[in-house]
């Protein structure tokens, strides 16, 4: 989750991905590109959708979707201006893609799938559950949160002229200014700190417009108010760890994330004991347990 004391490169860089070795050759399927969206297939079985985080390529999924099979067909999203993918012009970023994923599902004609995201993908997936009720079976939610600026205690409405603030701040930054900050943000994201070059490189690869308009957007907009729409049982998968230096539980942070959660019936908030942000490589067995028990559930 994101600490309410740190920077906006901290938060910046709180939502990028580390690079992994891919499960399957680049022979077997290679991605396919829907509204400048591209998804790599993986599997046969039962879909599930994978989003990434702000500034993160598809990737950050890979050893999540290997460690699923068989049984399951993974569509791993590359959403475009993040880690080197082409940039789309859009005063709109969350909305446009959230509505960009429900059309993917629907031509690839995905009867109820299940919809993971991490971070800014678990905002999104939660965008496309209040869109559509009824159209995605279950949610997974990994370390992402409906009203971040609730954690420096900002109304709605203060939360939207600090995103305006933050947006521009970004843009302003000169080329060191924007450097510094991502590999800030790149700090403590992992355990690994071999990690932190990588998350950088991803951050310093992304298009410098699409992350600042998707940070702000991040950070001024409250779903709460959408919850109650959604009906898909949703986990939402938490952590803490990273932030016990600073004074953070797992009890209080669990506080923090049931009451945000709130209005989501019949969400279940489970945190991680030791994981940092990327919960999918630095619990990745706990992380698999978690979703392979909450899918079996479903069947």
């Amino acid at each position: 989750m994101f600490r309410s004391k740190r920077s906006w490169a901290g938060l910046f860089g709180a939502a990028v991905g580390i690079l992994t070795a891919l499960y399957v050759s680049r022979s077997e399927a290679a991605p396919a590109e829907f509204r400048d969206l591209r998804v790599e297939v993986v599997g046969q079985g039962r879909p599930v959708l994978m989003i990434p985080g702000l500034n993160s390529a598809a990737s950050t999924w890979t050893q999540t979707c290997a460690a699923l099979q068989p049984g399951v067909q993974c569509h791993i999203v590359q959403l475009p201006g993040f880690a080197g993918a082409p940039a789309v012009a859009t005063d709109n970023f969350l909305g446009g893609m959230r509505d960009r994923l429900l059309a993917y599902l629907d031509d690839r004609k995905l009867d109820k799938p299940v919809v993971m995201g991490h971070s800014l993908g678990g905002v999104l997936a939660l965008q496309m559950a209040a869109e559509k009720p009824g159209r995605i079976e279950r949610l997974v939610i990994v370390d992402s949160l409906p009203f971040l600026a609730g954690l420096r205690g900002m109304t709605p409405e203060a939360a939207k002229g600090a995103a305006a603030a933050m947006r521009q701040q970004m843009m302003g930054a000169t080329p060191a200014q924007w450097e510094a900050g991502a590999r800030q943000g790149a700090m403590g994201m992992s355990r690994d700190p071999a990690n932190g070059e990588r998350v950088a490189a991803w951050s310093l690869a992304s298009d410098r417009t699409t992350s600042a308009q998707a940070m702000s957007e991040l950070w001024g907009d409250d779903l709460r108010p959408l919850l109650p729409r959604i009906t898909a049982p949703t986990l939402v998968l938490g952590a803490w760890a990273a932030y016990e230096p600073m004074g953070s539980t797992l009890a209080s942070t669990q506080r923090i994330f049931e009451t945000q959660y709130a209005g989501l019936r019949g969400a279940r908030v489970v945190m991680s004991q030791r994981g940092y942000h990327f919960l999918m490589w630095d619990d990745a067995d706990w992380l698999v347990g978690e979703v392979k028990g909450f899918l079996a559930a479903a069947q």
